[in-house]
């Protein structure tokens, strides 16, 4: 096995079923199915999950900034609560921490806890964010991955990849399947918000980027067989428009390249 210990980034949109809003048990029975098909592998997995199916601050113009990003966290633990229950459901044992303390539904995040509980075969869902406004669910996600010692993080989108474009926009898009860091900002795709890529290029933590509801996909990723995107610190080989957008790029101001990762 390629990697003994991952942590898997959702979006909230992964528990919203077809309405794209709210949480649809179906949908999270589905994502608790994906996950089983990992942990049945031995893999440790830990969960981030963000909260666009309930909250979304940027959406909330006029409100306070930290206001907003409070309330996102709580979504996400309200996610992180739903997907338990699916997992448990899915005959898995299931830890909640949470960055913001809240005994009464889940643990108060203590590093060394988590690596013990995935140690003891647990999947441990790390809830509301950093614990501070102004930060992502995907910065949660890079910062907790490096704390726990992960192998990899996967960020499990319904985008198969980084793509040299928004592949629902632009039909001439290319599916990018190894891209190092370096080239990731020198093309300016948005594998992630920058402070998440930073985290993760700084402690050399592979990013993998696939279609969580592919047949397969996930258990590929984890056996460390070819995957829809691999980012890490190793140059990749560029199909011909992503080196022409590097030789632009060279010549003018601006990312070119861009790819969505919600």
């Amino acid at each position: 096995m390629r990697y003994a210990r991952v942590l898997l980034k959702l979006s909230g949109e992964a528990l919203a079923g077809r309405d794209g809003y709210g949480i649809d048990p179906a949908a999270a029975a589905l994502a608790a199915a994906k996950v089983k098909e990992v942990t049945d592998l031995g893999v440790q997995v830990a969960i981030v999950i963000g909260a666009g199916n309930l909250w979304r601050g940027a959406s909330a113009p006029g409100m306070d900034r930290a206001t907003a990003d409070y309330m996102g966290m709580l979504a996400t633990v309200m996610n992180a609560l739903a997907l338990q229950d699916a997992l448990e459901d899915a005959g898995l044992a299931v830890r909640v921490h949470t960055a913001i303390e809240m005994r009464a539904v889940a643990e108060p995040f203590i590093r060394l806890r988590a690596i013990h509980q995935l140690e003891k075969g647990h999947v441990v869902l790390l809830a509301a964010g950093t614990g501070n406004p102004f930060f992502t669910t995907d910065t949660a996600a890079a910062l907790r991955a490096a704390e726990i010692g992960a192998g990899a993080l996967i960020k499990a989108t319904k985008v198969d990849g980084v793509y040299t474009a928004d592949p629902f926009k632009d039909p001439t898009a290319v599916r990018l399947p190894h891209v190092s860091y370096r080239q990731t900002l020198q093309l300016g795709l948005r594998v992630m918000d920058m402070t998440a890529f930073a985290l993760c290029s700084e402690n050399r933590m592979p990013i993998i980027v696939l279609d969580l509801w592919a047949p397969g996909r996930l258990t590929a990723a984890v056996r460390g067989e070819p995957v829809r995107t691999l980012v890490d610190a190793v140059d990749g080989d560029l199909p011909p428009v992503a080196v022409l957008d590097l030789a632009a790029d060279a010549d003018s101001a601006g990312p070119r390249g861009r790819s969505p990762a919600r």
